[in-house]
């Protein structure tokens, strides 16, 4: 008993004497002295540029739906969902699955941080102009999206179910963001120099990526609110968007590491997945280089043949060059071969191998990934010309335009390099010079289909804003809702019951969450 009374009187006055300690010293102990707590937004910021190429939804949204859909390439395997109109829930909502997750989140998380701090201007700036950028991209996939609270849910719980804005309040509200960020690039402020995969630092080039952006978007306005576009536009032109191919804006890889520090479109294409064996270029798109003399046809096409034999016994005779039909599947094309294309088509070891396959020297993982280029401007540009918008020559920007996207293939290999008098005789052959305003249009449309190459989203976006190229929609009996191109991806279906308030007052808004819905800049809601 007296044992068990020591004990007991031990144990109280422990208690007693760590009553008397300071609390704080307590909580301290469950602090690990080691642990950050404290992080470089420029870090994070480097972070979120690698990851607007990530392979997931590069694949799905840009490789198996844009591609296919505009016409870029074709497939006979169903899983290629754009190319016959199929819907496919995870490829649809890949877009916002991952960059709400990660992307948006991040860049939100380094404006917060660094909002009103001088010193971070150029982060915050840079930030803010990257956040503008894939909402931008997001909201022309599908249409009304959460963007004023998108990627804010640590700065409080109001956040945490985002309502979806409507995509005229986006677009009024990224120009006005854009202008602001612009200004903010400072000389004075610290440089993103060591975390800049796109300029490395250069805030003059920043700058002009910005009015270039701001370009993009003016146009994209443009059937819907042509005075405000018209606003938007001169005002970034007059600015400075990009004068030539050093300006382009691309994110730059090295060889890794995985889901990191690689082009992830490319890691779909070709180097991790190699989905490219299961898809082909179009008919389309090789008929039109081939008809025009396009100088680009043996940079765009690595030949016929096994992509994984060696390269000496591929068939790269630009005459020999063969482009798949969009829209059949292994039993249904043969429907559309002649009898001596059937036989060939059904060899031992040939099938899909017939048709032109996309060149595997712009299919390494440390190849730029586009953003936005200076062709795309310069095109840009000669259509503002040709609308009364600038005084300037539209005949030279269709000019530097055409030549600026076939050189700018010598940032993926030398190979690629082309002699200005190819260039210039294919410029001549297109005729713009002479032709009426609304086929200098035509023309434009074109350019920037092929200019866009890779960049299959923007090219979709193109087109569903000017109608160029004018492209034959497939007639695959199993489509999903009809044999159109869809004008927009459906959302991400975690949403209906992750965030079912806004997610349903959003599908009502914009006349239902279908593939066929027109988004705001298209003619909808």
């Amino acid at each position: 008993m007296n044992a068990i009374r020591k004990i007991t009187g031990l144990l109280l006055a422990v208690t007693l004497t760590f009553s008397s300690c300071d609390e704080q010293a307590l909580f301290d102990m469950n602090i690990d002295p080691n642990a950050v707590t404290d992080m470089d937004m420029q870090y994070l910021f480097s972070l979120a540029t690698l990851r607007i190429a990530g392979e997931y939804e590069n694949t799905r949204a840009n490789m198996l739906y844009a591609a296919t859909m505009i016409q870029h390439t074709s497939s006979l395997a169903g899983y290629f969902s754009g190319d016959k109109y199929f819907y496919n829930a995870q490829y649809s909502g890949a877009y916002m699955e991952r960059h709400y997750t990660d992307v948006i989140r991040l860049y939100s998380h380094v404006i917060n941080k660094t909002e009103g701090n001088p010193a971070e201007a150029n982060v915050h700036a840079a930030a803010t102009v990257m956040r503008i950028f894939d909402l931008h991209r997001m909201t022309d996939l599908y249409g009304d999206i959460p963007y004023f609270q998108a990627g804010k849910g640590l700065e409080g719980e109001e956040n945490w179910f985002p309502v979806y804005d409507q995509q005229r309040d986006i677009y009024y509200d990224m120009v006005e963001k854009l202008k602001a960020a612009r200004e903010m690039f400072s000389n004075s402020a610290r440089s993103i120099a060591s975390q800049d995969f796109m300029y490395g630092g250069n805030i003059d080039q920043w700058k002009k990526f910005t009015n270039s952006l701001l370009m993009r978007i003016a146009m994209r306005m443009s059937n819907v609110d042509p005075q405000k576009a018209r606003e938007v536009f001169v005002e970034a032109n007059n600015s400075g968007a990009f004068t030539s191919n050093a300006d382009n804006g691309t994110i730059q890889f090295t060889t890794g590491p995985f889901g990191v520090n690689r082009n992830g479109l490319n890691d779909g294409y070709w180097n991790t997945y190699k989905y490219s064996r299961d898809c082909k270029i179009s008919k389309t798109f090789i008929d039109w280089m081939k008809d025009n003399n396009d100088p680009r046809l043996m940079i765009v096409s690595g030949g016929l043949g096994d992509p994984e034999a060696d390269p000496s016994t591929w068939n790269t005779d630009p005459a020999a060059q063969r482009g798949m039909p969009n829209g059949y599947n292994s039993t249904t094309i043969r429907n559309v071969l002649t009898p001596a294309e059937v036989e060939e088509f059904t060899s031992p070891g040939v099938g899909n191998r017939m048709f032109s396959m996309l060149n595997l020297k712009y299919l390494d993982w440390e190849d730029p990934y586009w953003l936005i280029s200076y062709a795309e401007v310069e095109l840009m540009k000669a259509e503002a010309a040709v609308l009364g918008w600038i005084s300037s020559d539209a005949n030279t920007h269709f000019a530097n335009g055409v030549e600026g996207a076939i050189n700018a293939w010598v940032a993926f290999d030398p190979s690629f390099a082309r002699s200005a008098e190819e260039i210039n005789a294919y410029i001549a052959g297109r005729g713009f010079a002479s032709a009426s305003n609304q086929d200098k249009l035509r023309l434009i449309g074109e350019e920037y289909w092929a200019a866009t190459w890779l960049n299959d989203i923007e090219s979709w976006s193109n087109w569903r804003r000017t109608g160029f190229p004018i492209l034959e929609p497939t007639q695959d009996p199993n489509r999903f809702e009809a044999n159109e191109i869809p004008r927009r991806l459906r959302y991400w279906e975690a949403e209906i019951g992750a965030n079912p308030e806004n997610y349903e007052a959003a599908r009502a808004r914009i006349g239902g969450d279908f593939l066929m819905t027109k988004i705001w800049w298209d003619g909808g809601n």
